[in-house]
């Protein structure tokens, strides 16, 4: 097949004014269908066997039941209205099916422009399988994801240090550890996950870790994994969308995560969390996210980074963005606002480039200040394809 950087016909064949929007069910699929849907666009859901069942039955588009009520403040819909947000269902045995020429053969005829994020990229074996066997427009960038990847060549420490965006300290070597640290291993069952430990010094990062490896709670890879300065502040996480339309950069909210079982070990005395810890090792898996705000003095700050970072993804060289096009659409720097002197800072350690999975960001107030009303990351990406189709711009917004 022709590799992806050299092909700039995906938008060939489609009927821009009956576009359809897909993801794979999981991660910000259901946000991402609800905001196409919002903006009149069809939508597909990518779901592995077995796990359909969320988006072929509870969240299919339907017609909906007029609601009947001597109470008049009961909300009412039109005999004929839908529900729902998922207008169809693909079911594939392993999600790396995706890939299959029969399987996107069908995507293109609905002429589908594909939105990823993380959970789409762990599937395959190497990156370059997506970059250059999926056939499918994507929303975004698909040579920037693979930065994610700490264990990449040029990564998002690399990015972040040429956008002069302030990060932990990495230690080179476990031997240079001298103060509270994180390590990032990856996990044994889910190697795409990673299962953090914390040390403080070189002989407790060897105990742990080995430890850990004989528990099978982390991969023996780990000895390679990044070690971290832990960072002691508020964990926030700046959700971006930038647009290539209107070349403006917005903050669409803030959240912070939850995490199993840390979030479990937090709400017990302190006394209680030592004990358990003897038999419980400490994980930080994912499972959710809250939404929050920060002080509006902070914003300036904020919005600084993400220009930032933005322009730092518009200069990288042709061999990691061939198309040249940096950034597009949503982006996560996640991190932690510190005080430190009686001022406060922001501490990214961490970046998505792609749709982060926190739908709940429309109930923080920033896109209202924008926008009128609070909208989610999904809602913001039916927005720009709305507009993309209207401007005939399509092909700015995909890759």
């Amino acid at each position: 097949m022709t590799p992806y950087t050299l092909r700039m016909d995906l938008l060939d064949g489609y009927d821009s004014g009956n576009l359809t929007v897909a993801s794979l069910g999981g991660h910000s699929a259901l946000d991402v269908c609800h905001g196409a849907k919002y903006y009149g666009l069809n939508t597909i859901v990518l779901a592995k066997k077995g796990r359909e069942k969320t988006y072929e039955r509870y969240y299919r588009t339907r017609k909906s039941v007029m609601v009947s009520s001597s109470n008049h403040d009961t909300l009412r819909r039109a005999q004929g209205d839908t529900i729902g947000c998922v207008d169809d269902v693909v079911i594939v045995n392993e999600f790396k099916d995706v890939l299959r020429e029969e399987v996107q053969e069908q995507l293109r005829a609905k002429n589908t422009i594909f939105v990823h994020s993380r959970y789409f990229w762990v599937y395959f074996e190497n990156f370059a399988k997506v970059e250059q066997e999926f056939h499918i427009p994507i929303f975004g960038s698909r040579s920037l994801l693979k930065l994610e990847e700490r264990n990449q060549p040029f990564n998002q420490y690399h990015l972040l240090q040429n956008a002069g965006i302030r990060t932990p300290k990495v230690f080179d070597t476990s031997s240079d550890i001298d103060r509270l640290c994180i390590v990032k291993a990856n996990e044994v069952k889910r190697a795409y996950e990673r299962a953090f430990f914390f040390v403080h010094s070189p002989e407790e990062w060897e105990e742990v870790g080995s430890v850990l490896e004989a528990q099978g709670k982390i991969a023996t890879s780990w000895r390679k994994a990044p070690i971290e300065e832990f960072v002691l502040g508020a964990p926030v996480n700046f959700n971006f969308f930038y647009s290539p339309l209107s070349q403006e950069l917005e903050l669409l909210g803030t959240d912070t995560r939850r995490q199993t079982n840390l979030d479990g070990v937090l709400r017990l005395p302190a006394r209680d969390q030592e004990h358990a810890l003897k038999t419980m090792p400490l994980t930080m898996v994912e499972t959710g996210h809250i939404a929050c705000t920060v002080k509006e003095s902070l914003l300036e700050k904020a919005f600084d980074i993400g220009e930032r970072f933005v322009k730092a993804t518009q200069n990288l060289p042709n061999k990691i963005d061939p198309l040249g096009k940096g950034i597009i659409g949503p982006f996560s720097l996640q991190g932690a606002v510190v005080a430190e002197d009686g001022q406060e800072d922001i501490v990214i350690f961490d970046v998505s480039f792609r749709i982060p999975g926190s739908p709940g960001i429309s109930a923080t107030p920033y896109s209202g200040y924008l926008y009128g009303h609070s909208m989610s990351m999904g809602e913001r990406i039916g927005m720009e394809l709305r507009r993309a189709v209207e401007e005939g711009r399509v092909e700015e917004v995909v890759t």
